[in-house]
C-alpha cells in the first residue's frame, strides 16, 4: 500500500460499522493515493494459472476436514500431499483412508504433522502445496490461510472466513497481495434447491427481486459433551460470550447470489440486529453436566436465537436468523422474493404470479411436492443436471460437499475464477461481528465496509455454469 498504513488503513475501516462509510473516509485522502500496486490486484473474476495436478495439503481432519480429505482424494487430478491435525490418530487416520482411495497410482506420499499447534506452518514450507483446505477452530481461519497464501498456495477455508472485521481485511489484502485464491466454502451454494433457485432468478421468473430471508435453525447443544476435544470444546465458548448472528453464512450465501450481491448489480450496505435472551444452553448444561463442571461456572451472554436485517445499495432487505440451541426442526429458509413470485426453501415450494401451467392456477397456492417435476423439468440448473447423481452418490451433506469440492477442483484444473470469491466470503461473514456490534447498541445500524473499495461494480455475477 502507498501512502496509507495498512494498520491504520484497517483500523479505521473498522470504525464502518459505527457509521463511517467508506467513502467517507477516502474521501479525506489525496487523489495521488492508492490501495495497491498496480490497481489490477483486484480478485473478482480472478483467473489463476491452470494446474494439471492439484496439490493438496489440509489443515485439521475432524469431523469436517477428514470428510473434505476422502472426497479431495476421489477427486481426478488431485494428489493429496500433506495432513496436519493436532491429534496423531486423526491425522494418520485421514492419511490411511486417501492412500487407499489412490489404489497406489495417487496419494502415494502423505506426509503427517501433529502433536504441536505449529506443525501446520512446518508443513507449509516442507510441502509446498498449491491449494490448503483449513478446517479448524474459527479463531485459526484467518491466520492459517493468510500464512497459507503467502506460501505460494490458494487457501480455502471452512465458515465463517474469519471472525473479526481486521481479519477479514488482512485476507482480502494478502489474496490480492499473493494474487492467490482465497474461498469460504460455503457448501450450501451448491445445493439441489439452491441451484434451482439461483437459475430461476437469472432467467427472470419471478421478476425483480425485492426481499429475501435466510436462516440457520439447527439444534446443536448436543455438541457440548465435546468437551475437551471436537467442535463443542471450543464453539461452546463462543456461543456463550458473543452475541450477534455467529453462523450466518449457510443461509445467507446462496440468496447474495441470486441477487448478486457484490457482483455488479448490488451489494450490502447496512445491518440492523436484535437477540433474544441466553437461556438455553445454560439450562442444557444444569440439566446435562454436574454443578462443577466447566460449563456450569460460564455466564452465558450470547442470545438463543438472532434475528438482522440486512438493507443492500439499492433498497432491497435480507432478513436472517439464527438460533443453535433452541429445540425446534432444522432449517435454512431460504426465501426469495420478487415481483412476479417466490421461491421458498423447508419444504421447497414455489409461487408465481398466473400459477403454474397444469399445477396452479395462481399465485395463492404454493407448487410443493411431487408437482415440483415440473418446475424441476424447466428450471434444472445444469450444474446439477450434470453432477447431481454423482454428488449424492458421494455424499458430503446430500451431496452439497462434493459437488463445492469438484467445481474448486475443475475451476483450478482448467484455470477459471471461483464460483464464490474472497470479498463474498468476507461480506457474508462480516454479519457476525457487525451483528454483535449492533446488538450491543440496542440495534442501531452498522454499515458493511466495503471490502472491494467500489470495484463490486465491475465484477460479473456467477455465470449459470454447465
Amino acid at each position: 500500500m502507498k501512502n496509507i498504513d495498512r494498520r491504520n488503513f484497517i483500523k479505521k475501516t473498522a470504525l464502518t460499522g459505527a457509521g463511517m462509510s467508506l467513502g467517507r473516509l477516502f474521501s479525506s485522502y489525496s487523489s495521488n493515493d492508492v490501495l495497491f500496486e498496480p490497481n489490477d490486484r483486484y480478485m473478482g473474476g480472478f483467473k489463476a494459472p491452470k494446474l494439471d495436478t492439484v496439490r493438496i495439503a489440509l489443515i485439521g481432519v475432524g469431523a469436517r476436514g477428514s470428510s473434505h480429505a476422502i472426497q479431495l482424494a476421489s477427486i481426478a487430478g488431485t494428489e493429496i500431499i500433506a495432513i496436519c491435525d493436532l491429534y496423531e490418530d486423526l491425522a494418520k487416520s485421514s492419511a490411511v483412508k486417501c492412500t487407499h482411495i489412490g489404489k497406489g497410482l495417487r496419494h502415494k506420499h502423505i506426509g503427517t504433522y501433529y502433536g504441536d499447534e505449529d506443525q501446520w506452518k512446518v508443513m507449509l514450507e516442507e510441502t509446498k502445496p498449491d491449494a490448503v483446505f483449513i478446517a479448524t477452530n474459527w479463531n485459526n481461519h484467518a491466520l492459517m490461510a493468510i500464512a497459507t497464501m503467502k506460501k505460494g498456495a490458494h487457501a480455502f477455508i471452512e465458515v465463517p472466513i474469519a471472525v473479526t472485521l481486521e481479519e477479514m481485511w488482512e485476507i482480502v489484502f494478502a489474496s490480492e497481495q499473493t494474487q492467490k485464491h482465497c474461498m469460504m466454502m460455503e457448501n450450501v451454494n451448491y445445493g439441489r434447491e439452491e441451484l434451482l433457485y439461483l437459475n430461476m432468478c437469472r432467467q427472470g421468473v419471478i421478476g425483480e427481486l425485492l426481499h429475501a430471508e435466510a436462516s440457520y435453525i439447527h439444534d446443536l447443544r448436543e455438541q457440548m459433551y465435546n468437551v475437551d476435544r471436537g467442535t463443542g470444546s471450543w464453539r461452546t465458548y463462543h456461543y456463550a460470550k458473543r452475541n450477534g448472528n455467529l453462523y450466518p453464512t449457510h443461509g445467507l450465501g446462496p440468496v447474495a447470489q441470486y441477487m448478486n450481491l457484490v457482483r455488479g448489480e448490488d451489494n450490502f450496505s447496512s445491518i440492523v440486529s436484535f437477540s433474544t435472551l441466553a437461556l438455553g444452553r445454560k439450562y442444557f448444561a444444569e440439566k446435562n453436566f454436574p454443578k462443577a463442571h466447566k460449563w456450569n461456572q460460564i455466564n452465558y451472554t450470547g442470545g438463543d436465537l438472532n434475528t438482522s436485517i440486512i438493507k443492500t445499495t439499492m433498497g432491497r432487505t435480507i432478513m436472517i436468523q439464527w438460533d443453535e440451541t433452541s429445540p425446534r426442526p432444522y432449517t435454512r429458509h431460504n426465501l426469495i422474493q420478487g415481483t412476479k413470485g417466490t421461491l421458498a426453501g423447508f419444504p421447497t415450494r414455489v409461487s408465481l404470479e398466473g400459477g403454474v401451467e397444469g399445477v396452479t392456477e395462481d399465485h395463492h397456492n404454493w407448487v410443493q411436492g411431487d408437482h415440483l417435476e415440473k418446475i424441476y423439468e424447466k428450471y434444472e440448473h445444469p450444474l446439477y443436471v450434470r453432477l447431481g447423481k454423482l454428488s449424492e452418490k458421494m455424499g458430503g451433506h446430500g451431496g452439497k460437499d462434493f459437488m463445492m469440492l469438484f467445481r474448486i477442483v475443475e475451476c483450478l484444473r482448467q484455470g477459471e475464477p471461483l464460483d464464490q470469491n474472497v470479498y463474498e466470503g468476507c461480506f457474508w461473514s462480516a454479519v457476525s461481528p457487525l451483528s454483535e456490534r449492533s446488538v450491543e447498541q440496542g440495534g442501531a445500524p452498522q454499515v458493511f465496509p466495503d471490502f472491494t473499495r467500489g470495484e463490486w461494480k465491475r465484477t460479473h455475477p456467477l455465470t449459470i455454469i454447465k
